[in-house]
């Protein structure tokens, strides 16, 4: 297998970057759409030139094998992937760095650095994957800390028991999407979570945000397929039950779900499995007219068929990754028990009563054993597009541009009014930086009782100043979302950089049982302070 260099600035691996042809034909397509864009092309500086301090902390000497002080580590765990982060990464202006990387191999370390971090009073940002889009895991630490900490947690990568009556597996949250499906695959298992980050985030990064995945109905978020979990914390380890369910007063797991980090270290977890999909059938359905391909979705949603695929491209999205001229929905099934074609017929009755129409037939696949079968047509080039999104984003965001994406979710009845509201925010805030852009929207999931939508911001932006430009624009769509009553994430996390915004969506009592939590499992205050609840002070 080739051995890849993963980007220590940007996404993904820097033998896969958008380079040549690719990168020609991408700025021939937005200069068609924005020709008065300046699509001149910045390097990223050499990762010698930045000046990265020494660190304020040293650690026990039992800790000093799985310690590193390298400048390239330390830089690599300071930011993540959001737009913001890319390009301050290019302008040189990474300011806040990790005094240490710390990679645990077992439990007991985990513990003793939290044991030594409490005591000297030093920051912990737990870290997996690095893939965070909303500050969840930069080092931008207020209060008075000694220094910090980037708990890397990738070495711990090992599926540790298969329960086979109950279809389950006991995992490590350090391992990655791909070395997760290696270790199921012989079993003739799935977990069937296929994050647009799959390649580069962790199943503790997924538990730890509430990350959503492949299904775009019934199975969405991670939490469907938590089954218990084990999780380190400062005062000590808290084991849930394994349970298929329980009514059993709040659930342990759901107060760990989603904490990113701040309460606790979620070291393994027992997650759900699925036997491998071996019937598919796929069918891009387009729509003359977006609002009737809303109204199918939600057909849809609330028909019970539970498509694994609902994404509804508006024109413009359309357009951009399907070259499409209508507005275009990706419909799929699979199943790995029975034959799935009566349940795309009956969906593609919903699309047809809402003037939806086909270009090709539907496809339909059947895969061995592993998994496996013939790609082709308009959804599998639209999934190709999703996948390579986050690299183009990277080469138009050294050429000047704004592309960043942010998502949502609200009922249906509040729809219509969340994609004007959206709209005209994004267009006013572009226009007050003095940006010329687009807005587009796809659905990414949907549930009976509303969607989540998923826009993107395509915008020429003046270089050196898109940062700022961005934060702009994402604060006014940020109002807007939270003034619909839709929600600031559906599953991008909180982190920092949602933080103004969650807590207006937080009741004000749940808030304050949140942080008596925190209290309670870190007293010191110590783990990711900052990302969705700040610590107490602690009594000197």
């Amino acid at each position: 297998m080739l051995h890849k260099t993963r980007s220590w600035w940007g996404w993904g691996n820097t033998e896969d970057a958008v380079v040549g042809a690719e990168r020609e034909a991408l700025s021939r397509r937005v200069s068609q759409l924005l020709p008065d864009a300046d699509l001149t092309p910045h390097s990223a500086p050499p990762v010698e030139s930045f000046e990265v301090a020494a660190s304020r902390v040293k650690p026990p000497p039992a800790l000093a094998s799985i310690v590193s002080e390298d400048a390239r580590d330390r830089l690599a765990h300071s930011h993540g992937q959001a737009f913001r982060d890319v390009v301050r990464a290019l302008l040189g202006k990474l300011p806040h760095v990790p005094d240490l990387v710390v990679r645990p191999t077992s439990e007991a370390e985990v513990i003793h650095v939290l044991d030594w971090c409490s005591d000297a009073r030093i920051a912990v940002i737990p870290f997996g994957g690095g893939s965070s889009v909303v500050g969840g895991v930069e080092p931008r630490v207020d209060g008075e800390y000694s220094g910090v900490v980037s708990l890397d947690l990738t070495s711990m990568d090992r599926v540790l028991e298969v329960d086979h009556t109950s279809r389950a597996a006991l995992v490590q949250a350090g391992v990655l999407g791909p070395h997760l499906e290696e270790q199921l695959r012989p079993r003739g298992y799935t977990l069937r979570f296929f994050p647009q980050s799959f390649e580069f985030s962790s199943l503790g990064g997924w538990l730890a945000t509430r990350a959503g995945g492949h299904f775009a109905t019934l199975l969405t978020h991670i939490d469907d397929l938590t089954e218990s979990l084990r999780v380190v914390t400062p005062s000590g380890v808290v084991q849930s039950r394994r349970l298929p369910a329980s009514g059993a007063g709040p659930s342990p797991d759901r107060l760990f779900l989603g904490s990113e980090g701040s309460l606790g270290v979620i070291t393994q977890a027992w997650v759900r499995l699925q036997d491998r999909p071996r019937r598919r059938a796929a069918a891009s359905v387009g729509f003359a007219d977006h609002d009737a391909g809303v109204r199918a979705v939600r057909a849809l949603s609330q028909s019970g068929l539970h498509p694994s695929n609902c994404r509804l491209l508006d024109p413009m999205e359309a357009f951009l990754n399907a070259d499409s001229p209508t507005a275009v929905l990706l419909l799929g099934f699979e199943s790995a028990d029975h034959a799935v074609t009566p349940w795309m017929e009956r969906a593609l009755e919903l699309c047809r009563d809402h003037g939806g129409t086909l270009a090709e037939p539907p496809r339909y696949t059947d895969t061995d054993s592993d998994g496996r079968a013939a790609r082709g047509g308009t959804a599998d080039s639209w999934r190709s597009s999703f996948l390579r999104m986050p690299y183009q984003r990277d080469a138009l965001a050294a050429q000047g541009m704004i592309v960043e994406t942010f998502e949502t979710a609200c009922t249906w009845d509040r729809f219509d009014a969340l994609r004007a509201a959206v709209d005209e925010a994004a267009q006013d805030a572009m226009r007050q930086v003095g940006a010329t852009g687009v807005v587009t929207c796809r659905f990414t999931h949907v549930y009976p009782d509303g969607p989540a939508p998923y826009f993107g911001i395509y915008a020429a932006g003046a270089w050196g100043r898109t940062v700022e430009q961005w934060d702009e624009i994402k604060a006014a769509v940020s109002e807007a979302l939270i003034a619909c009553g839709a929600t600031i994430t559906h599953h991008h996390a909180v982190g920092r950089d949602h933080r103004p915004w969650y807590d207006q969506q937080r009741p004000d009592l749940f808030a304050a049982a949140l942080q008596a939590g925190k209290a309670a499992l870190d007293p010191a205050g110590i783990l990711n302070p900052g990302a969705v609840i700040d610590p107490l002070r602690p009594v000197a």
